[in-house]
C-alpha cells in the first residue's frame, strides 16, 4: 500500500493543474491516468481564449499555442457570415499533446508523481481514508490517501465509486467528432468558424454529420484527414454539490464546460485550482469530511458556476431557433451584439433584442423567454 496526502484521478488539464498546486503546497500527491500517454487521444477542438491565459497566469508557447485566433465568424444556414473581430489575438488553437505534457512536467518538477496506464478499478473508504486499486490486469497497485480529487472526465467512475452521482442527462451531453486535416483551402483561418442550422433529420452519428459537412465544402473536401478524435462533451447538468467525504470533483467530471461552445480547458484548470485550495485547507486542518469540503461549491459558483448557468439559458435559446430565425438574427445583429447576448449580462441582452428585433415580434418573444 502506497500512502499519499492526496490522490488525483485523471491527468488532463484539471488533474495536472491540481497536481501542481498540491505539490507546490508540499503535499505528497500522485496523479493516476488510465491512458498510456498524456494528451492523447483528445476530445476537443483545442481552443483556449486569451482571457484564460491571463486568469491562469499562462504564457503562450509556440510549441503548443500553434495558431493565433483573432475572433469568430458565425454562418447562417444560407451561408451569410457575421464576423466578430477583436483587433488583437483573442486566443489560440492548442496542440494538446504538447500542452498537457508541459503541464505534466511542471507538476512533476513541483514534486508530484504521475502514473500512466493506471486505470482506477476500485475506490473504497476504509478507516477515514480512500483505498484505490489501479493498473492493468496482473499489474495492479494499491494506493491510500485521506483525499481524492476526481478529474477523470465526463464518464468519471471514481466519483461514482465514492457515492457521488455525476451522471448527466442525454440532452446535456454533446457527441463530438473531429478531423484534423491538411491540404485544405479555407478563408478566415485566423477565426473560429461556427456554422448554425437545422439538418431536418433526427438520426445520424456525429461522424455522419461531419462527413456531410466536409463533403459540402469543396475547400475541405479536397483535403486529407491526418488525425481523428471523438468523445462526449458535457454541456449542462451542473452539479449542486461537487463533494463528498474524502472527495472533490473538477473538470469534465464536474461538468465544468461552457454550454454553448463546449470549451472546458480553462474552466477545468480554474475549477481544479479552487478545489486544490480546499484540499490544502483540509490537509492543514486534518478534516476531510463532506461538511468541510463542500466549501468548494459556493466558491466555484460565485467565481464561475452562476455565469455558466446563465450561458446554459443561451444554449437552450440557440437550440430553439429555426433556420428562418437564424437568418433574421444574422441580418439584424452585429458581431458585438451576438457576443453580448452569448455571454453578457441579461438586462443588456434583453435591451439589444428589444431594439434590434422590434420588427420580428415572434422571434423577440422566443429570445426574451430565455433572457428573463
Amino acid at each position: 500500500m502506497q500512502e499519499f496526502d492526496a490522490i488525483i484521478v485523471g491527468a488532463g488539464p484539471a488533474g495536472l493543474a491540481a497536481a501542481r498546486k498540491l505539490a507546490e503546497a508540499k503535499m505528497n500527491v500522485i496523479c493516476l491516468e488510465k491512458k498510456q500517454e498524456i494528451g492523447v487521444p483528445k476530445r476537443c477542438a483545442e481552443g483556449l481564449g486569451g482571457g484564460w491565459f491571463e486568469r491562469l497566469g499562462i504564457k503562450p508557447d509556440k510549441r503548443w499555442a500553434v495558431r493565433e485566433i483573432e475572433g469568430a465568424a458565425l454562418y447562417a444556414p444560407s451561408g451569410k457570415k457575421l464576423e466578430l473581430r477583436f483587433g488583437k489575438t483573442a486566443g489560440y488553437v492548442l496542440e494538446r499533446r504538447v500542452f498537457e505534457k508541459e503541464l505534466a512536467k511542471q507538476a512533476v518538477n513541483a514534486g508530484a508523481k504521475i502514473r500512466v496506464k493506471h486505470p482506477v478499478t476500485s475506490a473504497v473508504r476504509e478507516n477515514g481514508k480512500v483505498k484505490i486499486e489501479a493498473g492493468v490486469r496482473g499489474d495492479e497497485e494499491e494506493y491510500s490517501a485521506p483525499l481524492v480529487l476526481a478529474c477523470d472526465g465526463v464518464e468519471t467512475q471514481t466519483a461514482r465509486m465514492l457515492g457521488l452521482n455525476t451522471v448527466n442527462k442525454l440532452n446535456d451531453i454533446d457527441s463530438g467528432y473531429q478531423y484534423e486535416m491538411a491540404g485544405i483551402d479555407y478563408e478566415g483561418d485566423d477565426l473560429i468558424n461556427l456554422f448554425f442550422g437545422e439538418d431536418g433529420t433526427t438520426e445520424g452519428t456525429a461522424k455522419s454529420y461531419l462527413d456531410k459537412f466536409v463533403e459540402s465544402h469543396p475547400g475541405l473536401k479536397q483535403g486529407s484527414i491526418v488525425e481523428v478524435n471523438a468523445g462526449a462533451v458535457p454541456v449542462g447538468g451542473f452539479l449542486d454539490d461537487m463533494t463528498a467525504d474524502n472527495l472533490l470533483v473538477a473538470g469534465d467530471a464536474a461538468h465544468h464546460v461552457n454550454p454553448i461552445h463546449g470549451g472546458g480547458i480553462g474552466l477545468a484548470m480554474e475549477g481544479a485550482r479552487i478545489a486544490s485550495d480546499i484540499a490544502i485547507g483540509a490537509h492543514n486542518a486534518g478534516d476531510y469530511s463532506h461538511k468541510f469540503l463542500q466549501k468548494y461549491n459556493p466558491i466555484w459558483y460565485e467565481k464561475r458556476g452562476n455565469q455558466l448557468k446563465s450561458i446554459l439559458k443561451r444554449r437552450h435559446l440557440f437550440e430553439s431557433l429555426s433556420d428562418e430565425n437564424l437568418e433574421t438574427l444574422v441580418n439584424s445583429l452585429t458581431g458585438d451584439d451576438v457576443l453580448k447576448i452569448a455571454e453578457g449580462e441579461l438586462i443588456e441582452s434583453a435591451k439589444i433584442v428589444g431594439k434590434k428585433l422590434i420588427k420580428y415580434p415572434g422571434l423577440t418573444k422566443i429570445m426574451l423567454k430565455y433572457l428573463k
